[in-house]
């Protein structure tokens, strides 16, 4: 498909408009993909969710839906996903538990765009085996999304789920919401009818937490990202702003500062914690949080998060930063 989004094409806002897509698309797959075979990148976020239930919609069976574990995602997010599209959907779905691969591969590199490369590598290479055991699979689903091919091509940062694969590989693209911006992609799912916790979830990365640990990561301190960013949600929900703030997380940097515990020196990370709305992921606004809110959240993350021993804010929109630190 040609990297352009159609001048004409009217911005999706309605349940009639995201219906007018879906039919388009149904369509477009189903011509595209015929009797064969499917295989998607499925990581439980938005874009891929919707692109799954597409698919099963246009072709149900002939989809085999992978979830990888690649030791990078949320708490709790594997057994999810599983839960979901395993369980309540029905799909097709495989699960490959692939985090030594990953963090083994990860060990000492630093450098943001070489970690991106090498998790969007290990993926296609999960795919590729994964392909081979399923035998006949001829194309790979995608969840890229526009925002995706604006920012590869202006060279802000490289996207696993936009760039060509290797050319050992025969699978052909499958990419339905490729022109879509993220508030489009979830009308099209409320409408295709998956639940509201999927297509109203935030976005996540597809190199998950590995954009949230800064620099070499390390099991030590992917596990306080993954720690934190856990509190962090569970006070959002409390405190009803779950469905009200587009994106919240917390990020661990590579660096350590001293503090002060029982009464003796501590030499520990600090958190970041970013909260932000956006409608096109193209310019990013910052949430502020209640004085009282954030208090709560340093007491909690200091106290409960191994490793931790100070909790920042970040108040930047975009630009000048980007939503994600890597």
């Amino acid at each position: 498909m040609a990297d352009v989004r159609p001048d004409s094409m009217e911005r999706i806002t309605t349940p009639e408009l995201a219906r007018a897509f879906i039919d388009e698309q149904l369509a477009a797959l189903r011509a595209q993909i015929g009797d064969k075979k499917v295989l998607l990148a499925l990581s439980g976020g938005v874009d891929s969710s919707v692109v799954a239930a597409m698919l099963i919609k246009a072709v149900g069976k002939q989809l085999t839906c992978v979830h990888v574990n690649h030791g990078l995602l949320r708490k709790g997010e594997p057994e999810q996903v599983v839960n979901v599209f395993g369980k309540e959907l029905g799909a097709n779905l495989v699960y490959v538990d692939a985090t030594d691969r990953f963090l083994n591969k990860l060990e000492g590199v630093t450098d943001p765009e070489t970690k991106r490369k090498i998790i969007g590598g290990e993926f296609i290479e999960v795919f590729a085996e994964e392909a081979r055991k399923l035998d006949g699979i001829d194309f790979l689903a995608q969840g890229t999304i526009w925002p995706d091919i604006l920012e590869s091509e202006a060279g802000i940062k490289a996207h696993h789920n936009a760039g060509g694969l290797p050319e050992d590989m025969k699978f052909e693209l499958v990419e339905p919401v490729r022109i879509l911006f993220k508030d489009e992609v979830r009308i099209v799912g409320k409408e295709l009818g998956l639940p509201d916790n999927m297509v109203f979830r935030q976005p996540f990365p597809g190199p998950g937490l590995g954009v949230r640990c800064p620099g070499a990561i390390t099991r030590d301190r992917l596990e306080a990202v993954r720690e934190s960013d856990a509190i962090l949600r569970e006070e959002f929900e409390k405190n009803g702003l779950a469905g009200k703030v587009w994106q919240y997380f917390t990020v661990v940097p590579d660096f350590k500062s001293t503090g002060v515990k029982n009464g003796k020196r501590t030499f520990d990370w600090p958190c970041i914690i970013r909260a932000i709305n956006t409608t096109d992921v193209m310019e990013v606004t910052v949430e502020h949080l209640s004085d009282e809110l954030i208090d709560h959240l340093v007491q909690r993350i200091i106290s409960e998060v191994p490793g931790i021993n100070r909790v920042l804010f970040d108040y930047t929109p975009k630009p000048p930063a980007t939503v994600e630190y890597e």
